[in-house]
């Protein structure tokens, strides 16, 4: 069937409520269960750490601002491919999507939910083979190194099983994935909410934790510029996915006034919970303490509710996670959908189902090579080596409010960024500086 007149369209189900949940959903993941422990051994000041978690978040307020303006003006479903189209041109839109497709997305998609696999091991111990089976299937990728498709095997079968039932919960239409999304959002925020009153009101704290400092810190012993870089990088990967809510204007009631107020209500709760979780941790748990945990929401809990701690932040990491997974899933099989109506992608891929009006062959496509990822293993490397380039997307398209400006002044604009141009290029700006920085960090740190 080829995209014309005869197709059926999208259908604008998805109110104000539903698309702030998606925006908070799609942020709020594993990232937050575990960053912060990386981010107190980087940086070894609790002062310090909190002063991050604040700048990374108005960074990604003052983005999710930004694109709330172009967001507000183009509508079409696609987000940012159909944002680059409009303002550099096909090449960067292609590549874009392309590396949406390729890693970006798909790898988010594989990583997020084997997160999810991983902790239900807390209560069900999936099989796996022995180290001699698990070692025998060995490949090599140039870049990435060896891979072992059999390891970690019922992990993984869990992971594909999860990832493809998800995809058919919203080949079934876009208000029950968007249901679906709301309700693991709430249940989310929730769950992070019960842990950090356990902390305040249960748990034996210390308020003397907010302003002591580590061994490490107070001997000067480490390189401090690389542990602010990492703790940086941390934290906005546990703040990354604001803007998914763009990929699906086209099935959002009213998208010139739902997804600005969604982008900055969205964003604003992620900030909130954000700091009001490392706030809880940080009284629970010495910032020693914290850097030597390798679990440190369990390791919180337990301190606040006893043997149940662990359970509690297992399932907790589990409700967040799938609800991540499927609004991840969701949003991104948009992007293809768009790209191939533009014949950028696979032209049966701009097919929409003829009575739940889905995506369904893009929703499948990207079900099927995020379940390759997940058998090669290489999705945590290759979300690890391309963060950075989430980030100059992220510039590029910030810069996008400059450049519409001057190419559509006379355009319909429902929203304008406020504290233009000041706000867009203090974002641009720290993007940028954030991905020459990491390169720079992680050039440092090979050679």
């Amino acid at each position: 069937m080829q995209n014309n007149s005869t197709q059926p369209k999208m259908l604008a189900q998805l109110g104000l409520f539903t698309t702030t949940a998606i925006v908070v959903g799609a942020v709020i993941g594993s990232g937050i269960f575990k960053k912060p422990a990386l981010m107190a051994l980087n940086v070894g000041s609790p002062e310090v750490m909190m002063a991050i978690w604040v700048i990374t978040g108005l960074v990604t307020l003052f983005g999710a601002l930004t694109n709330a303006e172009i967001a507000g003006m183009i509508t079409a479903t696609g987000g940012h491919y159909i944002f680059f189209k409009e303002m550099y041109g096909e090449l960067t839109a292609y590549l874009y999507g392309w590396s949406i497709f390729a890693v970006i997305q798909t790898g988010s998609i594989a990583s997020i939910t084997y997160v999810f696999s991983e902790y239900t091991q807390y209560f069900i111990q999936l099989p796996r083979f022995a180290p001699e089976i698990e070692r025998a299937w060995d490949l090599f990728i140039p870049f990435i190194g060896h891979i072992y498709p059999l390891e970690n095997i019922g992990v993984k079968v869990l992971t594909i099983l999860l990832i493809n039932s998800l995809s058919i919960v919203n080949f079934f239409g876009v208000k029950l994935g968007g249901r679906v999304s709301a309700f693991f959002s709430v249940a989310k925020v929730a769950a992070i909410l019960v842990l950090v009153f356990a902390c305040f009101f249960i748990a034996d704290g210390n308020w003397g934790n907010y302003t002591s400092d580590s061994v490490r810190f107070a001997s000067g012993d480490f390189s401090f510029f690389a542990g602010i870089v990492a703790a940086f990088s941390a934290a906005f990967w546990a703040y990354d996915g604001w803007n998914n809510i763009t990929y699906i204007a086209g099935e959002v009631k009213n998208p010139q006034r739902t997804i600005p107020l969604a982008l900055t209500f969205g964003t604003i709760i992620i900030i909130a919970v954000y700091l009001l979780i490392n706030m809880a941790f940080l009284y629970v748990l010495p910032i020693d303490e914290m850097s030597k945990s390798t679990l440190v929401a369990a390791d919180a809990a337990r301190k606040a509710m006893g043997a149940i701690g662990g359970a509690f932040v297992a399932m907790a990491v589990m409700i967040s996670t799938f609800g991540t997974s499927n609004g991840t899933i969701m949003v991104s099989a948009r992007v293809y959908f768009a790209m191939a109506e533009r014949k950028m992608f696979f032209s049966p891929i701009a097919n929409l189902h003829p009575k739940f009006r889905t995506p369904a062959n893009a929703l499948f496509i990207q079900a099927f090579w995020a379940s390759m990822l997940v058998i090669s293993g290489t999705f945590d490397i290759l979300t690890d080596m391309l963060i950075f380039v989430s980030w100059i997307f992220y510039a590029f398209g910030a810069m996008g409010v400059f450049v519409l400006r001057k190419k559509r002044p006379d355009a319909h604009r429902p929203y304008k960024v406020i504290g233009y141009p000041i706000l867009p290029m203090v974002f641009v700006l720290f993007a940028f500086t954030f991905v020459i920085l990491t390169l720079y960090n992680d050039i440092s740190l090979y050679y």
